[in-house]
């Protein structure tokens, strides 16, 4: 049993090593241990399972992986002070914590382990988005992951057509994952609190995408779309068609339709017909 309890306090872990959030790095960290534990039962059930944490800090919900029971808990970190400030931690985990300096965006998960990973993590809000995009198209190995995001941000990834934040994020998420909503945290759970709450949602890579359909067509499809969201299909999707319209009724969609309207299965099909038309 890890004993956690010998530790000092995370303030008292931040102090020691300097660990003042870097604005640079994208960094607002947790230091309530009640809402660390939510975000660590947000991924299930962790025995048996090898954890991999994105950016540690002074190693908070490492501490809450590890009383949840995670078997293999490996944390990635950029920040020497991070890297610094997790020794204590490695000292008292029996085994059970192996930390990694690296970055995210760059790590090769196989060369991290072998075998399945959940993948946790508060994410910098400033690579998000980015970094949720790699490891959604290089998930052979992820189980599931529990992420936080800031809220803007999350509620684009899980949005549903027709609402104000559905658009190529939800799209291209949702057609390689299934998304749910966990719970937000307010800005003053944070150190320092940003301006804007954060949400964690799970997000499930699917064994085979939603729908068949190339990333490379479906990344152009909704780029069009969404990037000139206030106009028709039809016309929308004229940078990237000769004749948008025949391609729209091809997939069963009406020309005169909007971008937030259509759902997962239209974009799909019309990304398929995209492809066949500019082969």
């Amino acid at each position: 049993m890890v004993d956690l309890d010998s530790l000092p306090s995370l303030r008292d872990v931040a102090d020691r090593h300097g660990l003042r959030a870097r604005r640079s790095l994208g960094q607002n960290f947790l230091f309530d241990e009640n809402l660390l534990d939510r975000i660590a039962r947000s991924a299930g059930d962790l025995s048996g399972a090898t954890v991999l944490e994105i950016g540690p800090g002074p190693g908070g919900l490492t501490r809450a992986l590890l009383r949840a029971g995670a078997e293999n808990v490996i944390a990635l970190e950029k920040d020497r002070r991070g890297m610094d400030a997790l020794r204590s931690l490695v000292t008292v985990a029996d085994g059970r914590l192996t930390v990694i300096e690296g970055d995210a965006m760059k790590q090769d998960l196989a060369t991290i382990a072998p075998g399945r990973l959940i993948v946790v993590g508060n994410l910098p809000f400033n690579i998000a988005t980015e970094l949720l995009m790699r490891l959604a198209e290089g998930s052979d190995q992820i189980d599931r992951m529990v992420l936080m995001f800031q809220k803007e941000v999350g509620d684009r990834i899980a949005a549903k057509p027709g609402s104000k934040s559905y658009g190529r994020l939800s799209v291209m998420v949702q057609w390689m994952c299934e998304v749910e909503s966990c719970f937000d945290v307010p800005p003053s759970a944070f150190v320092p609190a940003p301006k804007v709450s954060a949400t964690v949602l799970r997000i499930t890579p699917r064994a085979q995408t939603a729908f068949p359909a190339t990333r490379e067509s479906l990344r152009a499809v909704t780029a069009a779309a969404f990037g000139q969201r206030r106009k028709t299909m039809r016309n929308a999707l004229k940078p990237i068609l000769d004749d948008p319209e025949a391609a729209l009724v091809g997939a069963g969609l009406s020309p005169s339709i909007r971008a937030e309207r259509i759902d997962l299965a239209g974009f799909c099909s019309l990304a398929r017909e995209f492809e066949a038309r500019t082969k």
